[in-house]
């Protein structure tokens, strides 16, 4: 069955979120330099590529990372396709049909480059979060690098998904992945104490 990775490949100068940590790379022991070994250091923050934000993101004392349960992002997951302006918030109304999972990613189509910050993206309405989670959805993810728009300060949307028990995935790479209901498989690493983990995403064809 038919695999299809949705994570960016990250690698030195891939953009992260202003005043955000880029990724650096420092390579300690070198093959071509006679090392028995390659050894690497990795430093970055842990909202690079495809990654899922915990409830202690925005919120004090919620959950961190790790004690998130981890079927929450494994199992049924539908994706759509939405046709929506850059830079506006996603309402019910722009869902092009009717969620059958637990878990959605919705490709809008206004981040199309993960190698170029934009910050015109469109992002989720509190509505849409309420909406989601009346009809069961425990996991939203989506292709831009955040759910609240890029000049958001009160964060209303990660705010939204705490309070309803909805999962975020964000920084998904969806274009050219066709609609309709995969497993997803988008683990997060067991970062103790941690607000966020990067994710290797992938969406695999049900047989």
């Amino acid at each position: 069955m038919k695999i299809y990775d949705i994570s960016p490949a990250v690698a030195e100068g891939f953009p992260v979120w202003p005043g955000d940590t880029p990724l650096t790379r420092e390579r300690l022991l070198r093959l071509e330099a006679g090392d028995a070994v390659e050894l690497s250091t990795l430093r970055a923050t842990v909202h690079l590529g495809a990654h899922a934000d915990a409830p202690s993101h925005c919120t004090a004392g919620a959950p961190s990372i790790e004690r998130l349960p981890l079927e929450t992002y494994l199992g049924r997951c539908q994706l759509l396709r939405l046709r929506v302006a850059r830079g506006r918030r996603i309402d019910p109304a722009d869902l092009p049909a009717a969620v059958e999972c637990e878990r959605l990613l919705l490709d809008t189509g206004t981040f199309p480059d993960p190698q170029v910050l934009n910050r015109d993206f469109a992002a989720p309405s509190v509505e849409l979060v309420r909406h989601l989670a009346g009809r069961g959805v425990r996991l939203l993810g989506l292709d831009a690098p955040s759910v609240d728009l890029f000049d958001s300060e009160e964060l209303p949307v990660h705010h939204a998904c705490g309070r309803h028990g909805v999962a975020i995935l964000e920084g998904l790479r969806l274009a050219g992945v066709p609609e309709g209901v995969y497993e997803l498989i988008a683990l997060p690493l067991r970062l103790a104490g941690f607000e966020a983990s990067p994710v290797r995403a992938v969406l695999r064809e049900l047989a």
